[in-house]
C-alpha cells in the first residue's frame, strides 16, 4: 500500500477485541516508532508498554473510557524534554514535537499491521503519571490502546479542507 492509502486507513478505533497483540507484532509497532525522526536525532522519548488488566483499568482513573483501558494494550508516548533539542533563538524545546511525530509513526505502523488505535490527550497527566510511576522529568504526550479493531465496517467518511485552503504560497492571504 502507498502512503496516502495508509494515511487514510488509520483510523481512530474505539473499539477492540479481545484477541492478545502478539509480542513480535507490538516490537514491529514499537520500531516503527523509534524510527521516527527528531531534532539533531536526539530521540527523547520513550513508550511505555501496558498489559496488565489492573494497571490498564488505573489509567481509566486518568482517561475514563472503557474503550481505553479494555484494548489488550495501552502505549503511553513519553518525553524527556532535557533530552530534547532546544532552538537557541528562543529556547523553544523540541522534545514534545518529536514526541508527537513519534506518536504518528506508532499509529501508521499499527494501521500497517491492522491494528487500531486512537490518539489520546484529553487525559490527567498527574494520574497518567502517577499510575505509570513516572520519575521526575518525564512527561506523557499521549497515550493509545492498541488491538485489533472490533468491526470491519466501513470508516465514516471524513471531510478535509480542500488542498487550496491548507497550503498558503509564499505569503500570508
Amino acid at each position: 500500500m502507498d502512503f496516502l492509502e495508509l494515511a487514510e486507513k488509520r483510523r481512530s478505533v474505539r473499539a477492540y477485541r479481545e484477541d492478545d497483540v502478539p509480542e513480535e507484532v507490538l516490537a514491529k509497532v514499537l520500531e516503527g516508532a523509534r524510527r521516527a525522526p527528531s531534532a539533531c536525532n536526539r530521540q527523547p522519548w520513550r513508550f511505555v508498554v501496558v498489559r496488565d488488566e489492573a494497571r490498564k483499568r488505573l489509567l481509566g482513573t486518568a482517561y475514563s473510557r472503557e474503550w481505553f483501558w479494555k484494548a489488550p494494550v495501552v502505549i503511553a508516548v513519553c518525553v524527556l524534554p532535557a533530552e530534547g533539542w532546544v532552538r537557541p533563538h528562543d529556547g523553544k524545546s523540541y522534545a514534545w514535537v518529536d514526541g508527537a511525530i513519534a506518536m504518528d509513526h506508532l499509529t501508521l505502523a499499527a494501521a500497517d499491521m491492522g491494528l487500531g488505535t486512537c490518539w489520546v490527550g484529553a487525559f490527567d497527566p498527574e494520574v497518567a503519571a502517577k499510575v505509570l510511576n513516572l520519575p521526575d522529568g518525564v512527561e506523557i504526550v499521549a497515550m493509545t490502546p492498541l488491538g485489533y479493531p472490533a468491526e470491519e465496517a466501513a470508516p465514516r467518511p471524513r471531510t478535509r479542507r480542500a488542498l487550496a485552503e491548507s497550503v498558503i504560497r509564499e505569503r500570508w492571504n
